[in-house]
């Protein structure tokens, strides 16, 4: 079941992290938050194993592959924040048949093909004209930013206490066709007027 996929990733320089299977997917926050207020340079890590396990809970429709095999593209837009942490999670990862890749631009239109974008902090000025560049497309836009979920992206983290938590805007999400699991909702708060 993919649910149980969820929590399981792997951190830069360090083994397999793997958790019990779902007796709290709140297991997965819980342990990230650990991690972030004992180290708090594992935040890109932990934020690295949220995304790999954010394109585990939604699907994309059919029309945002070339083909059932397509790899699932995964675009950083911006100052790259994860000093390799997000190249080490996703390698050899594959979710649905679609193999995991990572490009890096600082231009929106070089990662329109993508299936998930990261909007680094170093954009916040431009949130609206990045959102704008790919409204109503099948992309899945998680950032940093403050309220950038409440601005009409989908996921936004931010820190709680000293723990990574996330807003979902499943109104935009739905916008750009993309079906966030019952499963994921749960774990973050719901933000957006279209829920």
């Amino acid at each position: 079941m993919a649910f149980l996929g969820f929590l399981s990733c792997r951190m830069k320089r360090g083994p397999a992290l793997h958790f019990l299977p779902l007796l709290a997917l709140g297991a997965f926050l819980a342990r990230g938050a650990a991690l972030a207020q004992e180290v708090p340079s594992k935040e890109y890590e932990i934020k690295a194993a949220f995304l790999y396990n954010f394109v585990q809970f939604v699907k994309w429709p059919p029309s945002a592959f070339a083909s059932s095999d397509a790899p699932l593209c995964i675009g950083v837009l911006g100052d790259d924040p994860f000093e390799g942490a997000l190249d080490d999670t996703i390698r050899g990862e594959a979710v649905n048949g679609h193999k995991l890749v990572l490009l890096r631009s600082h231009n929106i239109d070089d990662l329109r093909g993508c299936q998930m974008i990261f909007v680094a902090r170093s954009e916040k000025g431009d949130t609206a004209q990045i959102l704008a560049a790919v409204n109503s497309r099948p992309i899945l836009t998680v950032s940093e930013i403050d309220h950038f979920a409440q601005e009409g992206g989908d996921i936004d983290f931010y820190l709680s206490s000293g723990k990574v938590r996330f807003d979902i805007n499943p109104g935009a999400a739905r916008h750009g066709g993309l079906q966030i699991s019952s499963q994921l909702l749960a774990l973050g708060r719901i933000v957006g007027g279209d829920n």
